[in-house]
Order: structure tokens, then sequence, then C-alpha cells
């Protein structure tokens, strides 16, 4: 077979982890132009083999010499690991594109959600980082009403799924759902205590200050991309057993008032959200409805009793929009403008 100009060589770093798996199925399901595949992983997955495009394909250590040749690198594993290798990629003229948090915040590294800031691309260096699973949805919110209204003060509750973390918080929450069933009791190793039938207000590890890395995450990650480093924001993180999909509870502060009517259309019109919001008949986002979809939806969408601000309800799905389905399509805008 005869490779095109447009045809990539793609290597997925992370290719058996959880989002490894989506972003697979992602790249087959978006038709993106992959001459060849290169699936990458730890020494302890080396060997085994996943499915694309009706093929097995055989998981290789993901070392330098496996990114020689490559035109894109997704990252979708651990954060050392991109530290470690991104470089190696940028170095061998690939585009490293990083789902972890280690070089979101780096000067000269652009952090992208296509439908809000992809003009940060046209300064790439060769690696561009994709933003944290909460950030995305949220990101796409506040610029659609800050495109129509401005913004002031944003207050968030985040309810994040187990897939937020991997795989292991989704085998913790299977396992213990188990032992529910059976009368068993709980064992927390991954989590701090039982997810099952429980919630833990705590996302990744707490600072010093109280506050944990996920919740810096989101305000930062958030000023950054938007361009509004004074923006404030008020967060708090908390993980919920739900398989697949955060949820976000916004209350949301603008320059100009915004009537909930006018919200509603305002976000509707932009691409990537779908408002799901018909109260009378009981209809709004939920993480279940969210599952599978690259959509991010909108609804509760009133207006607070004492002020001018807005309450919305988000949610949407992490493994997808929030990480792989981002990632690809910050590979398609590379393509679309000329820059790989």
């Amino acid at each position: 077979m005869t490779r095109s100009s447009r045809d990539k060589v793609v290597a997925v770093a992370g290719a058996t982890g959880a989002v490894g798996e989506v972003l697979l199925r992602v790249l087959e399901e978006r038709a993106f132009p992959v001459a060849e595949l290169r699936p990458l992983a730890s020494e302890r997955s080396a060997g085994a083999a996943v499915r694309f495009r009706g093929k097995d394909h055989r998981v290789e250590v993901a070392r330098p010499a496996a990114l020689d040749g490559a035109d894109f690198v997704f990252f979708a594993a651990t954060g050392t690991l991109s530290k470690e290798l991104a470089p190696e990629a940028a170095e061998r003229g690939a585009v490293a594109i990083d789902k972890s948090s280690t070089w979101r915040m780096t000067e000269g590294v652009p952090l992208v959600v296509p439908e809000v800031n992809a003009d940060a691309l046209d300064g790439h260096r060769k690696i561009v980082s994709c933003p944290n699973c909460t950030t995305i949805p949220f990101v796409m919110v506040l610029q659609a009403l800050h495109r129509e209204a401005g913004l002031g003060r944003v207050v968030v509750t985040t309810l994040q799924s187990v897939s937020g973390s991997g795989k292991p918080g989704i085998e913790e929450l299977e396992a213990q759902t188990e032992a529910v069933v059976h009368g068993e009791p709980l064992h927390a190793e991954f989590y701090p205590e039982p997810i099952a039938h429980n919630l833990l207000p705590l996302c990744e590890t707490f600072r010093d200050d109280g506050y944990s890395t996920e919740e810096m995450k989101l305000a930062l990650e958030t000023r950054k991309i938007l361009g509004l480093p004074g923006l404030d924001i008020a967060m708090q993180c908390i993980r919920v057993p739900v398989p697949v999909g955060h949820s976000l509870s916004m209350l949301v502060e603008t320059q100009k008032p915004l009537d909930p009517d006018r919200a509603r259309r305002v976000l509707a019109a932009f691409p990537g959200i779908a408002v799901v919001d018909d109260p009378s008949r009981n209809v709004f986002p939920t993480p279940a409805r969210a599952a599978g979809r690259d959509e991010v939806l909108v609804g509760r969408i009133r207006r607070d009793l004492e002020s001018d601000r807005l309450w919305l309800f988000v949610c949407s799905d992490n493994l997808r929009k929030g990480a792989a389905t981002n990632a690809v399509q910050i590979a398609e805008e590379m393509l679309r403008r000329g820059l790989c």
C-alpha cells in the first residue's frame, strides 16, 4: 500500500491503559489517517496485543528507539513516562500530545482544548499538552459564557468518576461493589477509604494548604487556557462511585447579566456542547447519559435565587472528551493547519 503525504505514523504510549484503549477506539472512529500504528506500554504489558481496524497489533516497550520516524506520539500513560519520552519524541521530529499533567503549566507548551484555544497550537515546539479531564468541560462552558457576557467569579464542585484514576480505580470500585453484593467487608487499597456506596472529598493528594492537587490543576489550567490569569475560581473536587463520567456543579457570575434562556442558546451554539435541559420532563445531564459521547452535556440552567449568577450542571465522558477525543482533535487541528 502506498502511503500518502497525509497518512501518519502514530505511536500510543500507554496503549493498554484506560485512556489508551479509548484513544485507539477514537482514532478508528474518527478515521484518523494512521499509516502505521505503534502501541507502546511498560515492560509489564509488552507482548500483549491491542485491536485496531480489525487487526491485532503487538505492544512494544515504550522507549526512545520506538519513536523513530513517528509523526504523532500520544502519551496516555504516567507523567513519568511523558517527562522522559516526550522530549525524545520531539527531538526525533514527532509531535508529542500528552495527557498527563507533566507539561501543562510549562511555559511555551500549549495547553489546548481545540474548541476554545486552537490558535495556541501555532506556536508549538513539538510538545502539546491536554488539560485535566475536568478542566476540559469546565473551560468549554466558561468560554461560551465569557464570549457572550464576560466572567466574574466562578464556584465549582466536581463529582469525578473512578475511571479518572485509571484502571486501578475502576477495578477497586468493581471489587468493592461485588463485596457489597455478597455481604463481605470492603477493603480499600487504591483509595484511602472504600469508594463503593461512598464518596471521597479527595481527588489525587492533599497539599499543605488543604487543597488537593486536582483542585489546583482545575484552577491553574483554566486560567491558562482562557487567558484569564486573574479569574476568581473557588473549587472542590470529589471522587464518586461512578465508572465513567465526570460531573460539575457550577455557579457562574458574568460581567453582564445573562438570563437562563439566553445562556441556553449561547451554550447550544458552542461547538462540542449539547444542552440537555427540560425540567418539565425531568431531563438533565447525568454521567450515564454522557458516557460514550464526545459532547459536553449542560443542563439545570437557572438563575441564582439571590443574584444574577447562573447555576449549571455539566457532565462529560472523562475518557473520551476529557482525554482521548481531545487529544485526537488536537492532532486533527494540527493537520488542518499544516503544523505536522
